[in-house]
């Protein structure tokens, strides 16, 4: 399996380092399918915040995907969304599709209130993830890992790594 450097991006204005449980799983899921975490820092739910820590990861020639868990919602402070969707080169609208078809079967029309989403900047995977701790498992486990193996079939995003810069 292709080992991968994976940047995770917390964004909350409430949670530490002490305190991130979906952070500290999602490096613990990232780290058990055979992945490295490059990074995992802390952001508040800041538009500009988000960006600036997004961007200077999108610019890393050693990372291949960046994964940002908050922001999410439709509240006054959720922004990761309109943060991140600016910088993609290219939406990858089925991550957000099927997330939401997944965790209907778990939260029922609940799941309409996410705004999960993927694409693609500077040849590197972005995924944006709601903060629950359930949200990023089924993320993780449901959906990216699956698409970060490049032993899945009949195709997964790793496989297509190499033609991102065409």
């Amino acid at each position: 399996m292709k080992k991968l450097n994976i940047a995770i991006i917390i964004v909350s204005n409430t949670r530490t380092a002490r305190t991130d449980k979906s952070g500290n799983l999602l490096k613990k899921l990232i780290i058990s399918d055979g992945h490295k975490v490059f990074d995992k820092i802390i952001v508040p739910d800041d538009v500009y915040q988000i960006r600036a820590v997004t961007s200077s990861f999108i610019i890393n020639k050693n990372l291949d995907v960046i994964i940002l868990s908050g922001g999410t919602g439709i509240t006054g402070s959720d922004g990761t969304p309109e943060a991140v969707k600016v910088l993609l080169d290219k939406e990858i609208e089925g991550f957000g599709e099927i997330f939401r078809a997944i965790s209907y079967d778990k939260i029922k029309t609940s799941s309409l209130q996410t705004r999960a989403l993927a694409g693609v900047v500077n040849s590197k995977f972005v995924f944006v993830l709601p903060g629950s701790l359930d949200a990023c498992k089924t993320a993780w486990s449901e959906v990216i890992s699956h698409q970060l193996n490049d032993k899945t079939k009949p195709c997964n995003l790793v496989m297509l790594m190499p033609r991102l810069k065409e």
